[in-house]
């Protein structure tokens, strides 16, 4: 039985929920043939990708599947390249605000993800989800967790599949919000299909 590991991060930002927090805890230990590793991170650049890796060599999973937020954005969007980035608009949890730091002075300009991002989107819509494959995960944690995921990876010539996948706001992160009036967000347990849905696809 394959092993897979999946992250999610803590709140950040000043919002009290990630949903991808709530996503990680509703998983099983078993799903679709595949045991299900959990590791919840710190939105923090530096500590983030560290726990990740020594996670990683731990376990040795066959796939690792990153989740993080996206506020906003009105589809659920695996990631197709991570950059060698830290541009930071406001501070990860650490306080720390880096503004155009490499993530790795001996790593590659960009990895990209090796998990099938378009089978994945092809998944999720089939399930009544809406989903687009995002050429650009930011400079912020999300991006230094999946270029530092990716870089390990290549470093140590495992064979892991790895990549990232972004979900929008949840329900109750935009509804009584008058600064988030008209922003996109899908329901909780529509976010939880898809995280099934998309270890299905692996």
């Amino acid at each position: 039985m394959p092993d897979i590991l999946v992250t999610a991060f803590r709140p950040f930002g000043g919002d009290g929920i990630n949903p991808t927090e709530r996503i990680l805890s509703s998983l099983p230990d078993e799903l679709d043939g595949k045991h299900i590793f959990k590791l919840l991170l710190p939105v923090e650049f530096e500590e983030a990708p560290r726990m990740a890796a020594r996670s990683l060599m731990r376990i040795r999973p066959s796939a690792v599947v990153m989740l993080g937020q996206a506020g906003g954005r009105r589809d659920i969007t695996p990631e197709r390249v991570a950059i060698n980035i830290m541009d930071a608009s406001i501070p990860d949890n650490a306080g720390y605000e880096p503004k155009d730091v490499p993530l790795a002075s001996d790593g590659p300009a960009a990895y990209f993800a090796t998990l099938p991002i378009k089978h994945i989107v092809e998944r999720l819509r089939s399930q009544g989800l809406s989903a687009a494959v995002s050429n650009s995960a930011g400079t912020y944690v999300c991006n230094a967790l999946m270029y530092g995921v990716l870089h390990e990876i290549a470093r140590r010539g495992l064979d892991i599949k790895a990549g990232f996948v972004h979900f929008p706001f949840i329900r109750e992160q935009v509804e009584g919000r008058a600064d988030r009036q008209g922003v996109p967000f899908i329901e909780p347990e529509d976010a939880i299909r898809a995280a099934r849905t998309i270890v299905g696809a692996l």
